[in-house]
């Protein structure tokens, strides 16, 4: 797997943004934030994300989209007392997927500490499967992001769809 090339990110091209607070709970033994705190900041993220898109109208007890594949890019440590945020943006829609890319940054520097891509599948519990994407879910990724109806991957994206 290649290292993600955070030169090559635009923070700009994030429309989404949500700061999130460092507890001393997440801090770990060195000093710094817990790798596995990275993951509950960007499952929040997804959440928050999925919201906006759908203008509130979301019902976090139907399932609608999983979680296929993570990859999550350790770039420079976070240290407690800093303030720190989850850019979230989707960069790229299939039939049955759509990947999420996030970053969590200083919130005053802008510097990157982490980039996390997510594969989201839709799937149907009923069946077990993936299916394809709703109508509703694609517009709304569509809307908020101003894509085309499917776009490629990012050329950096460790996520192999």
């Amino acid at each position: 797997m290649e290292r993600i090339d955070i030169s090559q990110i635009n923070l700009d091209d994030f429309r989404h943004s949500i700061p999130v607070q460092l507890r001393f709970n997440d801090i770990d033994i060195l000093g710094h934030l817990n790798n596995i705190v990275y993951f509950a900041f960007y499952d929040l993220a997804k959440a928050r994300f999925l919201q906006t898109i759908k203008k509130g109208n979301i019902d976090f007890r139907k399932v609608e989209c999983v979680i296929a594949n993570i990859n999550c890019s350790y770039i420079k440590q976070i240290l407690f007392g800093e303030e720190i945020e989850v850019l979230t943006k989707c960069s790229h829609i299939g039939e049955r997927s759509f990947v999420l890319r996030q970053c969590l940054i200083e919130s005053s520097t802008r510097e990157i500490r982490s980039v996390c891509d997510t594969v989201m599948v839709a799937f149907d519990p009923a069946l077990g499967k993936s299916v394809p994407m709703s109508h509703e879910l694609r517009k709304a990724l569509i809307d908020y992001e101003n894509l085309t109806d499917i776009i490629e991957p990012p050329h950096d994206s460790p996520v192999n769809l």
